[in-house]
């Protein structure tokens, strides 16, 4: 049985740092915090001052030069690529700033895409019904390119969605949104987060969307600034 009073996300002495032509650059240091299950958090901070990269490295698709990461009870960077790949299979959703949707699939095909990696059973009606619940039941044979930005988005919110996962990380989420499309997209993404108890990681510039968060994380020059080191590593 699942042991739900364990953070869904830990982290350990976190450090990142990369070769430049003017040397080593330290991009994360000595991260440590934990977010709950079912959590909404955003991780604010100046351009550059590392809130993607940690956003990457809670979802093991970059790795860091020191520290560890627990997802959902498993050590992440104790797996190889593939184990990290199936980890984020079962548990991960993806909402980008570009929303990553392929321009040669339908909205129903991009909403399929996730189910078709599995096992799962009925695909496209599981699909509909979510495409139907963000709106866009009229817009199932449309390309990206004939959709707004703001329908594209919410594309890639049904997509996230559609695998039920346990955490989303969401990368920037309004950013290429006006502000009355990107307040219905946040209003989007915390009913999902109601309805499907869905732990939310978001990197954001836009103050109205990390105040419907429960907390924030502050990065500033790599560290974590105003936020308590966590205590039951």
């Amino acid at each position: 049985m699942e042991n739900i009073s364990r953070p869904i996300v830990r982290v350990q002495g976190l450090n990142k740092r990369v070769i430049s032509p003017e040397g080593e650059l330290v991009l994360l240091r000595d991260l440590n915090f934990e977010i709950g299950r079912g959590e909404p958090v955003a991780i604010v901070g100046a351009s550059g001052s590392g809130k993607s990269t940690l956003l990457g490295i809670l979802a093991g698709l970059d790795l860091p030069s020191e520290g560890k990461v627990w997802l959902d009870n498993q050590a992440l960077f104790s797996l190889d690529e593939d184990g990290r790949a199936a980890l984020r299979q079962s548990t991960v959703g993806f909402v980008f700033q570009s929303f990553q949707l392929l321009p040669n699939l339908t909205a129903l095909e991009n909403v399929m895409l996730p189910l078709e990696l599995g096992v799962a059973a009925g695909i496209e009606a599981q699909a509909r019904e979510m495409l139907q619940r963000v709106g866009l039941a009229e817009r199932l044979h449309h390309y990206p390119k004939q959709l707004s930005g703001g329908e594209q988005q919410r594309v890639a919110i049904a997509r996230a969605f559609v695998v039920q996962p346990k955490i989303l990380f969401a990368d920037e989420p309004t950013g290429n949104l006006d502000r009355a499309t990107g307040e219905r997209v946040i209003e989007l993404l915390f009913e999902m987060n109601r309805e499907q108890g869905a732990t939310i990681v978001l990197v954001t510039h836009d103050d109205a969307l990390a105040q419907r968060c429960n907390r924030s994380l502050r990065i500033d020059a790599g560290a974590l600034v105003d936020e308590p080191l966590a205590t039951s590593m």
